[in-house]
């Protein structure tokens, strides 16, 4: 007798449906899982058959081949227990396969009979919402299924509840959403911090534009401080956005109690990372820490520690919004809609003087310790700016007056700005760091003597092409945080008053 079962495997975050085949049939007992499975899936035998031991069944002493089409894509994964195990009980004529048919199931197995907590629940509800299925789950992932309106789920604690749920007509209730936190008690305030208001005029304009930032100034300046509030400005995500990173977080097993979160993820890796952390791969290519962040903050301070070939890793995510993992076994795609926030030293000692700037060691020290970045991931930042000091006497001053809340309010407004306007361009793009081409013309129509300020800029600092059009979009953004439908040449010149010039001569 043959009995199939549907499961999945992920592509990155594509989806596949798989075809767990089980077959009975006479010959020698043997126990043989077929279609390219690794060592998870290969070990689903021991722990299916220690799950059925302990609901009182024994496997049929008959030939029983397990085969997961289609054949030729490797099969990776705990979660193919659950679907193998219901195989063989559909197979024994012990639950319906009638019923079974309607579901996509996935689930680990502990020996006890259990069902454990897999990855990819989020996306694996999705794509079976989308294939009229309904999705067979644990437990402690119902929650995060059942963000899937419309969807049937079955989420049991272990194996002997299923098979009552399907059998005996013990019912097992559905499972509600987790619900979001409330927003008003997360992170930390813009009002912490004491003087930098240039600091945190840049962060607004980057906040408000989603653009690339670097903070270069001595140690205990506040980059780092100022970095780890940005999130508290920044818009909280549209309904579709949360839906977008929440997959991606499923896929990673960092989905908590099906809890979704309103906040933009803050990825903060140390320089000591490496590429396949920071861009993702391994033997299953996970998503590293630029997909971790999509739609989101990746925080990288230190920036001249990390190794040049890691950063390197980050040029063409930067431009296309997405990464492609390629390796011997796998070549998927992952989003990495990323906002850069990058913090740095001046030099590598980091003894600057506080009045000139001047490192204590010379300017060969400065000079070596930035050329670690590479010209062409600097012309990818849109807004550098050199942190000084906190002076001693902006310590002692009562916190600021404005905090993020206030700040926030102003960013969103510009947000709503800019998404309105690419609804009317019939673009499906966000924030005005995403403008390419003829789109950003549109956005920003120069006049004569805004055409004729940018020009002479381009020439006198050798502004590349994309340097030129990374101008224009924080011009963009600093109209839109004045309200202003025009691009005047105080906005164009605040936005050049941000770009990087070659600090040592």
């Amino acid at each position: 007798m043959t009995v199939q079962i549907s499961t999945v495997a992920f592509e990155g975050v594509e989806v596949r449906t798989i075809d767990v085949q089980v077959q009975l049939a006479n010959g020698l007992p043997v126990f043989t899982i077929v279609g390219l499975p690794d060592k998870a899936v290969a070990e689903s035998r021991e722990r299916v058959r220690a799950a059925l031991t302990v609901l009182g069944l024994s496997l049929p002493a008959r030939r029983i081949t397990v085969n997961l089409a289609p054949a030729d894509l490797v099969k990776a994964g705990s979660h193919f227990d659950l679907p193998i195990a219901l195989g063989i009980l559909c197979a024994m004529e012990i639950l319906p396969i009638e019923d079974l048919m309607q579901f996509h199931a996935l689930g680990e197995l502990g020996l006890d009979g259990a069902l454990r907590p897999v990855s990819g629940v989020l996306p694996a509800a999705l794509h079976a919402m989308g294939q009229d299925h309904g999705l067979i789950c644990p437990a402690i992932q119902g929650a995060e299924a059942a963000w899937i309106k419309g969807l049937s789920i079955v989420a049991p604690d272990n194996l002997l509840q299923l098979m009552n749920h399907f059998r005996n007509g013990a019912v097992i209730a559905e499972p509600q959403p987790g619900m979001m936190p409330s927003p008003d008690k997360e992170g930390s305030d813009l009002r912490d911090i004491k003087g930098q208001e240039a600091a945190k005029r840049v962060l607004e304009i980057a906040a408000a534009g989603g653009h690339h930032l670097l903070l270069n100034g001595p140690p205990g300046s506040g980059k780092s401080m100022l970095a780890h509030r940005l999130p508290s400005i920044l818009p909280r995500l549209e309904p579709e956005e949360i839906l977008d990173v929440s997959m991606i977080h499923s896929l990673a097993s960092l989905l908590r109690d099906g809890v979704l979160h309103h906040r933009r993820p803050f990825r903060d890796p140390h320089h000591s990372a490496s590429a396949v952390a920071l861009a993702g791969g391994g033997p299953r290519a996970k998503p590293g820490e630029i997909s971790l962040a999509h739609r989101g903050v990746l925080f990288l301070d230190e920036l001249p520690e990390f190794s040049r070939s890691v950063l390197e890793v980050l040029r063409q995510p930067l431009e296309t919004g997405h990464i492609t993992i390629a390796r011997a076994g796998a070549h998927v795609t992952y989003p990495a809609r990323v906002q850069l926030i990058a913090a740095m030293n001046p030099c590598r000692c980091g003894e600057v003087d506080a009045c000139t700037g001047v490192c204590a060691r010379g300017p060969q020290c400065a000079r070596t310790y930035q050329a670690r970045i590479s010209a062409p991931l600097y012309d990818r930042i849109d807004l550098y700016l050199d942190v000084p000091p906190v002076a001693p006497s902006d310590l002692s001053l009562p916190p600021a007056a404005e905090g993020s809340a206030e700040v926030m309010a102003r960013v969103q407004a510009a947000r709503n700005r800019q998404r309105a306007r690419f609804v009317n361009l019939n673009s499906p793009l966000t924030c005005n760091a995403e403008a390419e081409g003829q789109l950003l013309e549109a956005l920003v129509p120069l006049d004569e003597a805004g055409r004729r300020l940018l020009q002479q800029a381009a020439e006198k600092f050798r502004l590349s092409a994309r340097s030129y059009h990374r101008v224009l979009k924080v011009a963009r953004t600093i109209a839109d945080l004045d309200q202003s439908d025009s691009v005047s040449l105080t906005h164009l010149s605040e936005a050049l008053g941000y770009r990087r010039q070659q600090i040592l001569s």
